[in-house]
């Protein structure tokens, strides 16, 4: 029965290995092992909205497309156009946390700089999300197409050009606006007006369409999220985290899809909503475009080049006749994945960082973090503060579990007596070691289940950690100036091996040397993780590794059991 005991540990430290591994296929955007959802389905040609519908956001040539019944609007919009009497050029425009960069090829938004945002691996320049350079491409594009196959309208393709006016946000004023306005094509202006806010990453853009023509129109607007399908650079290869379109509506909630379900046509995604957002996410910020509820809308999700994909969102304007107008409002995100930000944005949009299954017990680990770092003013100690709590909460569940454990350490000298005794005779040993049990009021199990019960609060936790932009680039102490990163000196994972070790030595030698040996692979294995995982993770492992070595002393010597450290011999 003792080595049942040891084999259920066992079981639920593999678990929690298992969950944490099962947990980062999700992150990545790949099915759950445990908690598959229905089968995908898989996308005719179109992907998960018609692909002809959409303009293609290569920044070079303009494909042509085959004209049929079903593509006329996309004909017309790929259609080869004069050019044009003035060339594309950019501008830059600024707030106190953002510098924006536009292009008046479609009044596209090509570049954000995050002012408040320091590059992790160039510590002299901020931090870029969107980008339009040679290494990179990710932009926010937006247009018009013909819903009923007529002349092609303005695109993200059409030349725009600029209102006069402030381009930098100026001591006392709260906003900026930027008026782009297209030249007539197909009887249609696009007129799109960005205005960008004191304190805030996100912009109102306000888009209206006029039909200078003689007949009526029937445009539909489309905004997209375009860019390559590459990692961030710098991505861990032990703790990777998910890069690629996520789509949000309220029939089903937050969907991540991978840029190689894309590539492979497979896309189970809401097609069609009057609710939600298109976003595209990587570790710590997020890109989205936000449309008011009630307001109809397509989304679709395709790759539009070797290696780019684009995920939007096509909204209907009904007929404007000649002379009219119709005005759409919406919103652009570029930032960081700040919870309370994002969920005052629209429903949901906090769920770009991503906890997983774990949802409900880390929202509020995140909170009560948050609520201890304005306290402390210090993530790092705010973490340790956190486990302290955890530890608090959780110290009767675990006092059972190590007070189960003095006891079985207390009789196993006499159960690896009896099992000496009794080698031969495997059930005559079943059979007294069962008695000794019953003898002893001792529950091999007594150990197991209270740590069974803490571990989603702790995985929960990880995630927290993990996801967490307020780390990045959060100092501690001494050494430690970015949570995000590993330790640059491998102080903090040697310090946590060394608790790892204590911390299985004080556990009861097992009787057989072949497990005693085994006992040790895992948490060793363990720990040689963590010195590639970020600090802020170590840090919390470090704290909850002590606070259980110390717990479990006082416990063991309370109840007469002198602590003994039992080390492998190899």
């Amino acid at each position: 029965m003792n080595d049942i005991r040891r084999t259920m540990l066992w079981m639920v430290f593999g678990l929690s290995l298992v969950m944490l591994w099962d947990q980062w296929q999700v992150y990545n955007g790949r099915k759950t092992t445990f908690f598959p959802s229905a089968t995908p389905v898989v996308a005719q040609a179109g992907g998960a909205a018609p692909a002809s519908s959409v303009p293609n956001a290569v920044p070079g040539a303009i494909p042509s497309v085959a004209t049929s019944a079903d593509n006329k609007a996309a004909t017309a919009v790929f259609e080869p156009q004069a050019e044009p009497a003035f060339k594309h050029e950019q501008i830059v425009a600024q707030t106190d946390v953002i510098k924006v960069t536009f292009d008046t090829e479609g009044g596209s938004v090509v570049r954000t700089e995050f002012l408040m945002e320091v590059d992790k691996f160039d510590k002299s320049r901020n931090f870029v999300l969107l980008d339009d350079s040679k290494e990179r491409f990710y932009e926010a594009q937006s247009g018009l197409i013909d819903a009923a196959g007529g002349p092609a309208l303005p695109t993200h393709k059409t030349l725009m050009t600029l209102a006069p006016g402030d381009r930098t946000l100026k001591d006392g004023s709260q906003t900026i606006e930027l008026r782009f306005e297209s030249a007539e094509v197909g009887g249609v202006k696009l007129i799109k007006t960005y205005t960008l806010t004191r304190g805030s990453y996100a912009m109102d853009v306000k888009f209206e369409v006029v039909n200078v023509g003689t007949t009526p129109v029937a445009p539909q607007l489309y905004m997209q999220l375009v860019r390559d399908g590459n990692k961030p650079p710098g991505e861990s290869k032990f703790y990777s985290t998910f890069t690629g379109p996520a789509i949000y509506t309220e029939a089903k909630k937050y969907q991540k899809v991978t840029f190689d379900s894309i590539e492979k046509n497979k896309v189970d995604v809401e097609k069609s909503a009057t609710n939600g957002y298109v976003a595209m996410v990587q570790h710590y910020f997020a890109s989205a475009w936000l449309l008011g509820d009630g307001i109809q809308r397509d989304l679709f999700l395709r790759k539009v080049d070797t290696d780019l994909y684009s995920v939007g969102m096509i909204t209907p304007l009904q007929d404007i006749a000649p002379g009219g107008h119709k005005t759409l409002n919406a919103k652009f995100f570029a930032g960081p994945q700040i919870e309370t930000v994002l969920a005052s944005l629209t429903p949901g949009l906090e769920l770009v960082k991503d906890y997983g299954w774990l949802t409900i017990l880390a929202k509020p680990l995140y909170w009560l973090l948050e609520q201890l770092h304005a306290l402390i003013s210090n993530w790092g100690w705010s973490i340790v503060a956190l486990v302290v709590l955890l530890k608090a909460a959780f110290y009767w569940l675990n006092a059972k579990a190590y007070a189960s454990m003095a006891k079985m350490k207390a009789i196993n000298p006499k159960i690896t007596a009896m099992r000496e005794q009794l080698k031969d005779n495997p059930q005559k040993m079943q059979t007294e070691m069962m008695r000794i049990y019953r003898e002893e009021k001792v529950n091999p199990m007594g150990g197991c289940l209270p740590i069974m019960i803490q571990i989603p609060v702790f995985i929960a936790l990880y995630w927290v950690l993990l996801s967490s932009v307020e780390m990045r680039n959060a100092p501690w102490m001494g050494w430690i100036h970015d949570l995000s990163s590993p330790d640059p000196f491998y102080i903090l994972p040697i310090v946590m091996t060394l608790t790892t070790v204590l911390q299985t030595s004080l556990n009861p030698a097992p009787p057989d040397p072949l497990q005693a040996k085994m006992m040790w692979f895992m948490p060793l294995a363990f720990s040689v993780m963590f010195f590639f995982f970020p600090a802020g993770l170590v840090i919390y492992w470090i704290t909850n590794n002590t606070l259980s070595i110390i717990q479990q002393w006082v416990i063991n010597t309370r109840m007469g059991v002198p602590p003994k450290f039992h080390f492998p011999k190899f």
